[in-house]
């Protein structure tokens, strides 16, 4: 297995998140060797065109030797953009590392998405190598769960065949097959209601889509004990997100060393996870809150 994997980065209208993500895989032992595609959509709004020139100007500033930057002329969105570019790359290679411009890398992912890539690149139960993991406590240094993620990700062309576009064709899979509790990581995530409201047009999510393909096809994860992503695009600027810092988990400088024993969901893991999501559910957020703001001593 190539141990310089193909990255594929996707980019929109944010010059500075985009230069921190650029700055962060710069850092990363190799990057400067390999190919990289930028994926550059175009703007949908008349305001967002000085961000995406902007954007392109500093994406072609880049010394990078296996640089290809393939621009939109017309706004695909996310998803498409995403789905579009995945699909094009994987035409071309066996696998590929996938970055959005709001993530930044530890100085290690790209090393972990090698090693991963290249250690499951025949364990057809395996979809992808994720890089980001949630704040929970106590996991192991690596483990599996099922399904797929977006935060900094690998794959390999065999896994994303699998890809289904038709969010009602897999929420009907899921109901019918009973598996909407179990989808819904036992009540603790709306990954069924996300999927629902992508087939009515209410979202432009391509993640559910991945998570539930490779879901339903019993396809596992592998993810770092200690995330080696920060998504800075909580903050408010981007098209699909708010502020929200939930999600914010310590960045580890280092890849993890060990491997899960057996290819299987790691059911100790999900439950600390379940619990860090259960947690984390807006009505539990205001009880907690109000109950710090009931026991905090009153200013003298």
């Amino acid at each position: 297995m190539d141990q310089t994997n193909t990255v594929a980065l996707f980019v929109y209208n944010r010059p500075q998140h985009t230069r921190r993500t650029v700055d962060a895989l710069f850092a990363n032992h190799s990057f400067g060797e390999r190919a990289v595609y930028i994926f550059s959509d175009g703007p949908k709004r008349e305001k967002d065109q000085s961000g995406v020139r902007e954007v392109r100007k500093y994406c072609h500033s880049l010394k990078q030797p296996k640089l290809q930057i393939v621009e939109s002329d017309k706004n695909q969105g996310l998803a498409q953009s995403i789905i579009s570019g995945v699909s094009k790359t994987l035409r071309l290679h066996e696998t590929i590392i996938v970055m959005e411009d709001d993530l930044v890398s530890s100085r290690n992912f790209l090393t972990f998405m090698d090693r991963g890539l290249g250690r499951y690149a025949n364990e057809t139960q395996v979809a992808s190598i994720h890089g980001y993991t949630y704040p929970a406590a106590d996991l192991p240094e690596t483990y599996f769960l099922r399904g797929a993620d977006c935060w900094g990700w690998a794959t390999w062309r065999r896994a994303w065949e699998f890809f289904e576009q038709d969010s009602k064709a897999l929420l009907n899979r899921i109901e019918s097959s009973g598996l909407k509790y179990e989808f819904d990581f036992r009540g603790a995530y709306p990954y069924s209601k996300m999927l629902a409201e992508q087939a009515k047009g209410l979202n432009d999510s391509w993640a559910i889509r991945w998570h539930a393909s490779a879901f339903l096809k019993n396809m596992l994860t592998l993810y770092p004990g200690k995330s080696l992503i920060e998504n800075i695009g909580l903050d408010g600027s981007g098209t699909h997100s708010g502020f929200d810092d939930r999600w914010l988990s310590a960045v580890s400088p280092l890849a993890p060393n060990s491997w899960p024993s057996s290819i299987e969901e790691d059911r100790a893991a999900f439950l600390k996870i379940r619990k860090f999501l259960l947690s984390q559910q807006p009505w539990r957020r205001r009880i907690l809150a109000a109950l710090e703001e009931a026991l905090r001593p009153s200013a003298k």
